[in-house]
């Protein structure tokens, strides 16, 4: 059954807005008998704003592109080496509020760097997971038809330059780090693993199936 059940896809390296265009799609077309799907993604450089931003937090002229997302929250940023898990969840099959999911996905970052021996928190003024007070995991969802769409981004290997012309989630002087600064030697398909091996549990699935 669907309800127990969810779908994996890797879309690799890819741009902001085809794995938006693609996510919306899934969702307008999804009904009862759709399975919930994961979707792991890297991307290329990209700035996105959420539905409450405004160009107060972007700091400085900067020469990435800005695109606007229908997601929650402010600006972010997006590059290689940070592992991206989009959850295309029906929240309303499942009895489930935005508000359980968003604490799902915080623990499964932060049990993720558990692994890691990486000790990590989540904050109830700032959604997202902090590591000694720096933002290491950053959360965006949209709700449309009952379903989720967005969903989160780990910094593992990325370049954090970028963060520093905007005011990362809208918060002032955030400080942004990533997973290479206290493992070094980290390996990004390993987190991807772990990130959906606790998605999975956290979630009670009792069926998970790689689709390409």
């Amino acid at each position: 059954m669907p309800i127990n059940s969810i779908l994996i896809r890797e879309l690799n390296l890819c741009s902001w807005q085809s794995a938006s265009d693609a996510m919306h799609q899934y969702t307008n077309q999804r009904n009862n008998k759709s399975y919930d799907e994961v979707w792991l993604a890297e991307h290329y450089p990209i700035f996105t704003q959420g539905r409450s931003e405004t160009k107060k937090n972007i700091l400085e002229n900067i020469n990435i592109k800005v695109i606007q997302s229908d997601r929650g929250g402010k600006i972010t940023y997006h590059g290689p080496g940070q592992q991206i898990m989009y959850v295309l969840i029906d929240l309303k099959r499942r009895k489930m509020s935005v508000h359980k999911l968003v604490h799902i996905l915080e623990e499964t970052a932060i049990k993720t760097l558990n692994y890691f021996k990486i000790e990590s928190c989540s904050r109830l003024d700032a959604p997202g997971v902090y590591v000694q007070g720096k933002k290491i995991c950053s959360l965006g969802l949209r709700i449309s038809k009952g379903c989720s769409l967005h969903g989160l981004a780990l910094n593992v290997t990325v370049d954090l330059s970028p963060f520093l012309s905007i005011n990362p989630c809208g918060h002032v002087n955030m400080k942004m780090t990533k997973i290479q600064h206290y493992y070094p030697n980290i390996d990004i398909d390993k987190v991807k693993s772990l990130l959906i091996s606790e998605f999975i549990n956290l979630m009670n699935y009792k069926d998970a199936k790689w689709k390409s």
